[in-house]
């Protein structure tokens, strides 16, 4: 199993997380959007720019950005 941080899945891609590397207030908010370990999420759309990366879990679709995708390590899945 190889971890690589939500911000590196390919668009199309499904992973797992398995680990939030944070704290406080980010971490409250990425809990409270339903991102907690065992979580499967779909990478769909990149913005024009690079970022951020439209995300689709739990039934909703979510815009992270960057530096906050970066905080999640993942796995991928099939």
């Amino acid at each position: 199993m190889t971890i690589i941080n939500l911000n590196n899945v390919p668009i199309g891609s499904y992973c797992k997380v398995i680990d939030l590397k944070c704290n406080g207030n980010i971490r409250r908010r990425l809990l409270d959007l339903g991102i907690v370990p065992g979580t499967k999420i779909r990478a769909i759309l990149k913005s024009p720019s690079g970022d951020p990366t439209a995300f689709e879990f739990r039934g909703s679709l979510i815009a992270l950005r960057k530096e906050d995708s970066s905080l999640i390590d993942v796995c991928l899945a099939n």
